[in-house]
C-alpha cells in the first residue's frame, strides 16, 4: 500500500474508533506514520489524562487498528 494510501486508511480507521473516546470525553488526533508501520496518536480531553490511557490506546485502539490493517505493528502515543 502506498503512504499516502495507508495514511488514509487509518485516519479511516481511527475515525471510527473516535466515537468510542468521545462518549468518555476524550478523543485523539492523528500525528503521522513512521518507517516501521508504527501509527503516532495524540490522545486529548479526558483521554490525555486519564490513567487508563495506555490500556485503552493499546487494547482498544490498537487491536482495533490491527485488526483492520495488519500491516500497522503498534499504536504509539505522542505528548
Amino acid at each position: 500500500m502506498a503512504d499516502k494510501e495507508l495514511e488514509a486508511k487509518v485516519i479511516e480507521v481511527l475515525d471510527a474508533y473516535r466515537p468510542q473516546l468521545q462518549a468518555d470525553g476524550g478523543d485523539m488526533e492523528f500525528v503521522s506514520i513512521d518507517d516501521k508501520n508504527r501509527v503516532h496518536v495524540k490522545l486529548v480531553g479526558a483521554c490525555g489524562s486519564c490513567p487508563m490511557a495506555t490500556m485503552t490506546l493499546k487494547m482498544g485502539v490498537e487491536s482495533y487498528v490491527k485488526d483492520a490493517i495488519p500491516e500497522i505493528t503498534e499504536i504509539v502515543q505522542e505528548m
